[in-house]
């Protein structure tokens, strides 16, 4: 168990700390990409007087870039809605971007790299045209890469804008049309609530909200993000959790997406680190929906490692097998094996391009 988890869990920890366990908390939070979300839930248990100076300041800072990045979000989400509005085009917010434009509990002290919309795939290429008509451009030099993500992925290669530099994914559905799970993007949208300040713009409904959350979690290959996520979940739930038939709601929209067995680890992992409170029978109804008691430990010793902050005072000797067998399993979820032995051939290969979109000063000005 990370410092930080036991923190995150019990703020009043915080009162207790020496001068070196202060270090290594902030040092977690920062890989974790947690320090805003920490100084957040300090300040609401009322602990921030016990921070020393120091740790306080960078609590301070990492709370002040969250908020400078919501504002962001928020100025961002503006110009989207007003392409998308002169195209007719619907527009949802996925993930951190609808956590702060609904003001969303999950919102507090969030940072994330860039904004996620959902738009229908009869319209994808009507949105690609619209946003790069107002200075969005694709970020995949690689023909390969744009290939790949066109005819394979559920996005399409990410988006950079010219002058602000945010960078858009841009989503037709939540998992890739070659992945095992398939939930029908048509039910998020026919779901999915408008916001009221915002006519046209549109986030998840609170199930498929924390369905979405789960499943981008267990579908990822990357941890550096994971346990952020995974707070993200707990916000969630502990947020709808309380509104009328929202479990059984949830646990049958799971079945109906074809999405319980994400679920199933969502709720696993976030009571079990960081005490969630989910209902004995909901629990109940999700062991029943196990795979097998070998499979199961084998992504405990997986994600009780890689849903630690990857900082190197809570990693062991397992730890970088975690990481490689969590990179191959998010792979062997989203293709078949045939497609993915030629796509990790083609990688190993042929290394992919980057590209940064951001111009110069001088450039602009020409």
């Amino acid at each position: 168990m990370s410092l930080l988890i036991s923190v995150l869990k019990d703020p009043a920890q915080a009162r207790s700390l020496s001068p070196r366990n202060w270090d290594i908390l902030i040092r977690q939070a920062r890989h974790a990409n947690l320090l805003g979300r920490l100084y957040r839930i300090l300040e609401g248990s009322g602990e921030l007087p016990a921070v020393p100076e120091r740790p306080y300041n960078h609590l301070v800072s990492g709370s002040v870039m969250a908020d400078r990045q919501h504002l962001s979000i928020k100025y961002e989400v503006g110009f989207l809605h007003k392409t998308f509005r002169q195209h007719g085009i619907p527009l949802i917010l996925l993930k951190g971007a609808a956590y702060v434009m609904a003001g969303l509990p999950s919102a507090s002290g969030r940072v994330f790299a860039d904004v996620d919309i959902l738009v229908p795939r009869a319209r994808l290429e009507e949105s690609e045209s619209a946003l790069m008509q107002t200075g969005w451009v694709n970020t995949a030099l690689d023909a390969y890469d744009q290939r790949y993500y066109r005819q394979w992925m559920h996005e399409l290669p990410a988006m950079q804008h010219m002058f602000r530099g945010t960078t858009l994914d841009v989503h037709h559905t939540i998992l890739p049309p070659t992945s095992r799970l398939r939930p029908d993007p048509a039910l998020l949208t026919e779901a999915s609530i408008e916001l009221p300040d915002w006519p046209g713009v549109r986030i998840l409904c609170p199930a498929d909200m924390v369905l979405h959350s789960a499943t981008h979690l267990f579908h990822e290959g990357e941890p550096d993000n994971l346990l952020r996520d995974l707070t993200d979940l707990d916000l969630l739930l502990r947020s709808f959790g309380s509104q009328s038939g929202f479990w059984s709601e949830l646990t049958s929209r799971a079945r109906q997406l074809q999405l319980g067995e994400p679920l199933r680890l969502a709720l696993r992992y976030t009571s079990r680190l960081l005490d969630t409170p989910v209902p004995s029978g909901v629990i109940q109804r999700m062991s029943a929906w196990e795979g097998g008691g070998i499979r199961q430990k084998l992504l405990d010793a997986i994600y009780l490692r890689v849903l630690r902050p990857q900082h190197q005072s809570t990693s062991d000797t397992l730890s970088p097998l975690a990481r490689k067998l969590l990179y191959i399993r998010s792979h062997w979820l989203r293709m078949p094996p045939h497609l993915l032995a030629y796509h990790l051939g083609h990688k190993a290969l042929f290394p992919p391009k980057t590209v940064s979109v951001p111009l110069t000063k001088d450039e602009i000005n020409l």
